[in-house]
């Protein structure tokens, strides 16, 4: 019996609530020999406290030392195998600004970038530029045409598009363009079967366009592309748990990994006051509330230890806020580990918080990796997150006789 066909058929309703925390790359290192990482150096008296309340441990992503992108991290905290359902950044981004994608797209996630004079990538994000700005580039890309296909080119936020490619016989098995590093130039995109060909030579040929289109756009003159693929068939999280979810992100990536699950995306705002408030007006009508926090991401990959540090602290503040509603079972954890000290995601395993009445008290006092190395739910794979989620919910019946 599969995972999924369990839970499916253990599932027990009650009237308990669940909040999934998800701090964006929330695992560190400590950045020399001996020293703390910012989850330890953060001041945290509201995690630390419901730590020495709840239970600790650590998750692995995807495998022991596999990196995962975002959306591996989060369709694994959320119960799906990253290594059976492997979803397209594109379908991501797509999804999260409520673009309806049919059998007959194919989704790409953008970035914009910079290039010099002879084409080398200077700037992978383009200065991060501003949302408006994005918006007015994606209004000119969105003009070029390619025989036989609809072309729709969107803005997400920021250095993000979405362009999506709408014809009979495509394929998403696209090699990225992004070759993740200054100095050199843009990938060609190259397919990995017959009709995912078809979709590189129209991808070849929108960029060539775009080069034309943006080639006095500096520092946004160019994007590559990334998560080329096409929405796949998934089983809805309601039919897997019996629970009603609502979702709260800001980002669309996010939002979009949550509506490809069919979860309720819910208006969050922009901050996380925002996030809150929205939290308490919609307390009564979810079972589960996915929280998502960017911020703890984006500083670690800006190799930024300090504001890690701050964002940390920031999202402790609220958590008074979160807990004053009562919930059942409250997880805090990470989709992945970001330390400042790379400047990327890695492949260590995730600091993972559990508070609830069923909780089995154990030694920590504190919330940081250290402490969570010696907690009592021990590193375990985290599709059985939301396992230990509704069973410590008192929402799974027991197995067998």
């Amino acid at each position: 019996m599969s995972h999924h066909a369990l839970l499916r058929e253990l599932q027990l309703k009650n009237s308990s609530k669940i909040i999934l925390l998800v701090a964006d790359g929330l695992g560190g290192l400590p950045l020399a020999p001996g020293g703390k990482t910012e989850l330890e150096i953060a001041r945290t008296p509201n995690l630390d406290s419901l730590a020495a309340q709840g239970t600790l441990g650590l998750s692995t992503p995807v495998l022991p030392g596999i990196t995962p992108g975002s959306g591996p991290g989060h369709l694994g905290l959320f119960g799906y195998d990253p290594l059976e359902f492997r979803i397209g950044r594109g379908v991501l981004e797509a999804l999260g600004i409520d673009f309806d994608l049919g059998p007959d797209d194919v989704a790409i996630r953008g970035n914009f970038c910079t290039l010099d004079a002879e084409g080398r990538i200077t700037d992978r994000r383009a200065g991060r530029i501003a949302s408006e700005i994005g918006k007015t580039l994606c209004e000119k890309l969105d003009k070029i045409k390619i025989p036989g296909v609809e072309v729709f080119v969107r803005p997400v936020k920021e250095y993000r598009l979405v362009v999506v490619f709408r014809a009979p016989g495509l394929g998403g098995a696209v090699h990225d363009t992004d070759p993740q590093k200054t100095g050199v130039p843009p990938l060609d995109p190259q397919g990995r079967d017959a009709a995912s060909q078809k979709t590189a030579e129209i991808a070849r040929a929108f960029l060539a366009q775009a080069r034309e289109v943006l080639k006095n756009d500096a520092p946004a003159n160019f994007f590559t592309m990334r998560g080329i693929d096409k929405r796949p068939s998934i089983p809805t999280f309601e039919e897997i748990y019996g629970l009603k979810a609502g979702a709260i992100a800001v980002y669309p990536m996010y939002r979009g990994l949550a509506r490809l699950v069919s979860m309720n995306v819910l208006d969050a705002g922009l901050t996380l006051d925002d996030q809150c408030a929205r939290l308490e007006q919609s307390w009564n009508d979810f079972d589960f509330f996915f929280m998502h926090y960017k911020y703890t991401d984006s500083t670690g990959e800006d190799g930024n230890f300090a504001a890690k540090v701050e964002r940390i602290e920031q999202l402790d503040a609220v958590l008074p806020r979160i807990m004053a509603l009562r919930p059942d079972v409250l997880v805090v954890t990470g989709d992945h580990s970001t330390p400042s000290k790379m400047k990327s995601h890695s492949w260590h395993p995730v600091p993972v918080l559990m508070h609830g009445n069923l909780c089995r008290p154990d030694a920590c006092t504190s919330f940081g990796e250290a402490q969570c190395l010696q907690g009592g739910l021990g590193q375990f794979p985290a599709k059985y997150l939301m396992t230990l989620a509704m069973a410590h919910a008192g929402r799974l019946e027991k197995y067998g006789a």
